[in-house]
């Protein structure tokens, strides 16, 4: 269980560290044409905004895996209980199910819709569009390890075994 922890965690942070990094060298390459060379490079604008949006759900994905995300949390934090543990695991499906939905399910027909190629770099959206399932998988992955790892402690101190 910890391998993959540890397995996941790298993969989404040298994804989120590689598409910063490439924010980082093609902005400061677009500000060097723009002001500098007075003739922006084309090919850097679209390929910032592509590079922005991996970032933002390669981002979130990772927000979800260590539960860092945005959570309006007013009703489970004054629930206590039975209903603390029906609200949790209704919020959790009601998470799953969106995710497999719409990233997941929305997101590969997308994709496979997709036939139209970027004005100036000429890569098929395919290639964009590939975030939101893949983003999805990494959502899924993040709250089944939690919860596996939440049940195995929990089995630990029980006195049963993993």
């Amino acid at each position: 269980m910890e391998k993959i922890d540890k397995y996941l965690t790298l993969v989404m942070r040298f994804l989120m560290a590689a598409a910063m990094f490439g924010l980082l060298v093609f902005g400061t390459w677009q500000i060097f044409t723009r002001w500098v060379l007075k003739d922006p490079s084309t090919f850097t604008d679209e390929l910032l905004r592509y590079l922005l949006i991996w970032a933002s759900f390669i981002g979130s994905a990772y927000c979800f895996y260590k539960d860092q995300h945005l959570a309006l949390d007013l009703v489970t934090k004054k629930a206590n209980g039975g209903f603390k543990l029906v609200l949790n695991i209704f919020i959790e499906a009601a998470i799953i199910f969106f995710v497999v939905y719409v990233f997941v399910m929305g997101g590969a027909k997308l994709q496979g819709n997709a036939t139209n190629y970027s004005s100036v770099m000429r890569i098929p959206f395919k290639t964009l569009y590939a975030i939101l399932p893949l983003s999805g998988v990494f959502i899924i992955i993040a709250r089944v390890l939690k919860y596996a790892q939440i049940f195995m402690k929990k089995n630990k101190k029980n006195g049963g075994q993993e």
